[in-house]
């Protein structure tokens, strides 16, 4: 009888250290998937801000350069101040879409100011614009990286937290799914490419 409660108990005390290795390890995988996320969001964000410096460059360049557009200048730099205002919950899809909003107003307010600098050849020709252009293509495909990289991150994260049973332990501890970052709506129709050649 002895003997057979001992084996009772150290069954238990065995299933009891197992959940609780089990519980340990489960929590970890989750908080470092949930920390990578972070960093490769960081990353994004570090692709915008590379981006928005590369605007200020040639902001400056068109400030110092006479007879152009103020209002269109004016429309940049309130896109880069509500930008800046912008901040971001990766566990909350709304917060993403206003992020990805803001962004989407500060490109669309600066290719409207490049495209009346087009009539200022004195503006091209500078230094500063013309290591701009060579620039702004590669930060374009560096944010476009670092959002897939993102997306990738968090389908690793929430296919972890989702799936049984590490989805008790997710519930227990709080871990929530986290946002993908979307493409603009409307992006996946072609561009209506006119040239009207005569």
């Amino acid at each position: 009888m002895k003997g057979t409660k001992n084996i009772i108990l150290l069954s238990v005390a065995a299933l009891v250290l197992i959940l609780f290795v089990w519980g340990c390890s489960g929590c970890n995988k989750i908080k470092s998937a949930d920390q990578n996320v972070k960093k490769v969001w960081g990353n994004v964000e570090t692709n915008y801000q590379r981006r928005t410096d590369l605007y200020s460059t040639v902001i400056k360049t068109i400030e110092a350069s006479a007879n152009f557009e103020k209002s269109l200048l004016s429309e940049v730099v309130n896109a880069r101040a509500k930008l800046g205002s912008t901040t971001v919950n990766v566990e909350d899809q709304a917060s993403l879409d206003r992020y990805q909003q803001a962004q989407g107003q500060m490109q669309g307010a600066f290719s409207r100011l490049m495209g009346y600098v087009e009539n200022y050849p004195d503006i091209k020709t500078t230094k500063a614009f013309q290591d701009f252009q060579a620039q702004i293509e590669g930060t374009e495909n560096r944010i476009n990286v670092a959002r897939q990289d993102y997306n990738a991150a968090v389908e690793k994260f929430n296919v972890m937290i989702v799936k049984f049973p590490r989805s008790m332990l997710a519930g227990m501890i709080g871990a929530k799914e986290k946002a993908y970052y979307k493409a603009n709506p409307g992006s996946e129709n072609a561009p209506d490419v006119n040239f009207n050649i005569k």
